[in-house]
């Protein structure tokens, strides 16, 4: 007779079959026996979001941590609402965009429309919910999919979202608008439905951003088609934006952006600089200071999945989450050491900084130095691959307990890329201690952009 840990162990097959490339599992009814999905939810392993519909989760999460739903939110709105409406479904112009956009924080309420809709709240965990509203969905031609979720395509979004959208969500609406290549992918829906005023609002929204040739365009093309078209802007404030037309990542302009909106914001809520430290050593004494409570905020940030080593040592009856997880300690030991050897090769930019060369350079040129410094030991002890090493990232990474949905790994290359151009230009004569802490928290942004890469 099979032992206990065996029969979960079989479970725990059973359950990663049905993962994503993610790691991630939306379990429904019928895709696991009865005595299966026991085991799983008795173990910690499985949890119900709604009759039928169960996720992945950590068996050591605790009551109401919220970090297993955040991770599975986006993969559990595809399945499900693919399950129930088939392809007759799509996301409200608004949160399309903000996909579009980047932007996968997890919301409230999500609006989706469909043909075969109840108008009816689907309350799901943690406080969100959908909102199924029963109506019609773009043409096809006006509908894409992101991850297997439905949207209005970009620019059906940018012609049916609510003007509100532009004064509420300003910064997504911004790189929205610089992802259109040519005004004819708005001109051909504005022109089919006659709307002449929403017209008028994305020929101002363009002006605003410093497009003329757009606004211009949109503007005459609908007037020669006899449209009354006034043109408004949608924005509540004009933020001065060097529009680049060859900027195809949305995040690489999100990066853009918010440092043109937040830089002088910050520059002027920073004490007046006092210039390069006279005692240099004192001052790297002072980086040393700050060590503990930066590695322990970094290494409190982890990832999970059902793996095939997890497998195997539930198998062996080794597995016991509430004791000490000698495999796991192991990881964190590994952990802890990268970060130490990282941390000084950050100090080593300081130093650099200190004696006068380039912040921006010196961060451009240094990161992967940090990055490689961070992950060596897990390599020597086989928790990663080497190859692991190139680059940044490969998988996706979560932020416990927020709904903040940080950049998929494709995203993470163009944004980084972008935010080292900006460092370099910066005009600003900060202060040391200003590129001091600049230096701790691109490298910790590194490490959080990272630590999912060897399960930490």
């Amino acid at each position: 007779m099979a032992s206990p840990s065996e029969k979960l162990a079989q479970s725990l097959e059973q359950l990663q079959q049905l993962q994503n490339e993610k790691g991630i599992a939306v379990v429904r009814a019928n895709d696991l026996s009865r005595t299966h999905k026991e085991r799983l939810i008795a173990n910690g392993f499985l949890r119900k979001v709604i009759k039928g519909w169960y996720i992945t989760i950590r068996p050591d999460e605790q009551k109401g941590d919220t970090t297993s739903w955040y991770i599975s939110f986006w993969y559990f709105v595809s399945v499900y609402l693919n399950t129930r409406f088939g392809k007759d479904w799509c996301l409200s112009p608004e949160q399309s965009l903000l996909l579009h956009s980047g932007n996968r924080m997890v919301p409230k309420q999500l609006l989706v429309r469909s043909p075969e809709a109840q108008n009816n709240i689907v309350e799901l965990l943690h406080g969100t919910s959908f909102f199924d509203l029963k109506g019609t969905i773009p043409p096809q031609k006006e509908r894409e999919e992101i991850e297997g979720t439905h949207v209005y395509s970009l620019a059906a979004g940018l012609v049916f979202c609510s003007s509100d959208f532009f004064s509420s969500y300003p910064t997504d609406a911004r790189i929205c608008l610089t992802m259109i290549k040519n005004p004819s992918e708005l001109l051909s829906i504005l022109l089919n439905g006659g709307h002449s005023v929403i017209a008028g609002r994305l020929a101002g929204a363009f002006r605003n951003m410093g497009n003329e040739r757009f606004a211009g365009e949109i503007i005459s093309t609908m007037k020669s088609a006899g449209y009354d078209v006034r043109e408004t802007d949608p924005f509540t404030e004009k933020k001065p934006f060097l529009y680049d037309s060859r900027q195809v990542s949305p995040y690489a302009t999100r990066i853009r952006l918010m440092w043109n909106n937040m830089r002088e914001t910050v520059i002027k809520n920073f004490p007046d600089s006092p210039g390069l430290p006279a005692d240099k050593k004192q001052y790297l004494e002072k980086v040393d200071e700050k060590y503990v409570s930066d590695a322990y905020h970094s290494l409190s940030i982890e990832g999970y999945q059902v793996s095939p080593e997890l497998i195997e040592q539930v198998r062996s009856g080794k597995w016991n989450p509430a004791g000490n997880d000698l495999d796991k300690g192991h990881k964190d030991a590994m952990a802890a050491r990268g970060y130490w050897q990282s941390f000084q090769k950050v100090k080593e930019s300081i130093r650099a900084v200190l004696n006068g060369d380039n912040p921006g350079e010196v961060a451009d040129t240094d990161h992967g130095a940090w990055y490689r410094e961070l992950f060596a030991p897990a390599v020597a002890a086989g928790i990663i691959k080497a190859t692991d090493l190139a680059g940044y990232r490969n998988s996706q990474v979560y932020i416990k307990g927020a709904n903040h949905v940080p950049p998929n790994s494709a995203a993470v290359r163009d944004a980084m890329p972008a935010f080292f151009d900006l460092l370099k230009k910066n005009p600003c004569q900060v202060c040391a201690l200003c590129w001091g802490i600049l230096f701790l928290c691109t490298s910790t942004l590194i490490w959080m952009e990272t630590d999912a890469l060897a399960g930490f």
